[in-house]
């Protein structure tokens, strides 16, 4: 699947997920094929994003998207993507081609409670370095399928870190 967007202002990513307070913003790449047909963050059941959140915070897996969204939210945990439109073939973060990013400066204005910025992978990593050279991030193992030099367990442990940043 080829995903090609040429106006930003109807990007094909998903919207933002996030409460009044959040304290911390988990940033993605972009959403794989799966999620964007699924209108889900980590919709690919491969993907151990879910896993770790029950690993850490308790939120059951297998609990409907709505609900386990809602319970992060809770958590004062925010989700987004760094990219807000992408040309790319299949899901792989490398065949990614003419990113757009969203507007995280615009998202931390409106959100000034966030007080950690959380990188799921090293290619959300890249592009917020480069969006957001003077803001922090901590860059978190990927949790995505393609990332499996790492066992759950260590990915969780790394993880929990953002456990120390908000307050539920």
């Amino acid at each position: 699947m080829t995903t090609t967007v040429r106006n930003p202002r109807e990007p094909p990513g998903l919207a933002p997920i996030a409460g009044t307070d959040p304290e911390v913003l988990i940033l993605g790449s972009f959403p794989s094929c799966q999620s964007l047909l699924k209108g889900e963050y980590y919709g690919n059941p491969q993907n151990q994003f879910w896993k770790i959140v029950e690993i850490i915070f308790g939120i059951d897996r297998i609990l409907p998207y709505t609900v386990r969204t809602s319970r992060l939210v809770e958590h004062r945990i925010a989700l987004w993507d760094v990219l807000a439109t992408c040309a790319r073939d299949g899901s792989a973060d490398i065949s990614i081609r003419n990113p757009v990013p969203n507007d995280i400066r615009g998202f931390l204005a409106s959100h000034p409670t966030i007080r950690c910025i959380a990188l799921n992978g090293n290619t959300a990593g890249r592009y917020y370095a480069r969006m957001m050279p003077h803001v922090p991030g901590t860059i978190l193992p990927s949790t995505s399928p393609a990332y499996a030099r790492m066992s759950l367990a260590e990915k969780a442990r790394q993880w929990a870190c953002i456990c120390t940043w908000n307050t539920p």
